[in-house]
């Protein structure tokens, strides 16, 4: 039972990040490689935060909302004019730049030894001990990402950006200030994953480096692949089912020091042969492959 709350602790945060990727990637239709870098910029925050400042719970949430908003805000300024290729390329070195960062900043971050806390979200007097405790909280900020991700996708503003994905050049003929929509959104995304990084750090007390590779972007771009663009609810089943076949794999057929490999086989399969055969995903409206 303690497992299978584990996973589903998992499977909430990861949804977090997947239904804010799904913005960028599968509404906006720009692939970023940084988002790791965000969830990562959350968790060390709030880690920091309750280390060094021994400040609670709901203001190192704050506090990694504001870092995410700044950092996506310079980040999206300087590079959200590139398309395509270029904006992959531009994203991928900005989630290099931040693993440099924390593995060699060794007087703030304590480099490759990573951070290691033993602070309990307290909320309103209510003390998060359990992982039952965890599931609720994680469950209520998953509920919170998907409706908002939904309130943002089905009102105009999220008309604008799949007229953007769609022609970008039409969309600015129509007067939308095509700019202005691409920095919302990549800074509304880094922020809602920078509370799923939050939550991480919180959940596991222990972070490093090793947990915001680029290989956390792509499996989080995998999730949006996967499940499919264009929906909120195409996240959901990504990340259900990328978080959820793998453990089951572990605890069946694959031994626990071969699972890891095993999930990295599992993670690029599914991506190249989504991106052959189906590229609008499981459950997505939109496709990835250009026509």
């Amino acid at each position: 039972m303690e497992y299978l709350l584990h996973i589903l602790i998992v499977i909430n945060i990861y949804l977090m990040a997947a239904v804010s990727l799904n913005l960028i990637a599968g509404y906006m239709g720009m692939l970023s490689l940084a988002h790791a870098s965000f969830f990562g910029l959350g968790a060390y925050v709030s880690a920091l935060s309750a280390v060094y400042l021994q400040t609670g719970f709901i203001t190192n949430l704050g506090l990694s909302i504001v870092a995410a908003l700044l950092l996506s805000g310079v980040i999206a300024i300087s590079s959200i004019r590139l398309r395509d290729d270029y904006f992959v390329i531009a994203t991928f070195g900005c989630q290099a730049i931040f693993y440099s960062v924390v593995n060699n900043w060794i007087e703030m971050t304590n480099g490759p030894l990573g951070i290691s806390f033993t602070d309990q979200p307290i909320i309103l007097g209510w003390r998060v001990a359990t992982r039952f405790d965890f599931l609720i909280l994680t469950s209520v900020f998953a509920a919170i990402a998907v409706a908002f991700a939904y309130r943002l996708t089905a009102s105009p503003f999220g008309k604008v950006l799949q007229a953007i994905r769609e022609d970008e050049v039409f969309a600015k003929t129509l007067g939308k200030d095509v700019k202005r929509f691409k920095v919302i959104t990549f800074i509304s995304a880094a922020a809602t994953v920078s509370v799923a990084g939050s939550l991480y750090a919180y959940y596991f007390t222990y972070i490093d480096p090793t947990s915001f590779t680029v290989q956390e972007s792509i499996l989080m771009l995998a999730m949006v692949i996967v499940g499919g663009a264009g929906r909120v609810v195409s996240s959901i089943v990504g990340a259900v089912l990328l978080i959820a076949v793998p453990e089951i794999l572990r605890v069946s057929v694959v031994s626990s020091s071969a699972a890891p490999h095993v999930r990295q086989i599992l993670y690029g399969l599914l991506l190249v042969l989504f991106m052959m055969f189906r590229p609008q995903g499981i459950a997505g409206r939109l496709s990835f492959r250009k026509n």
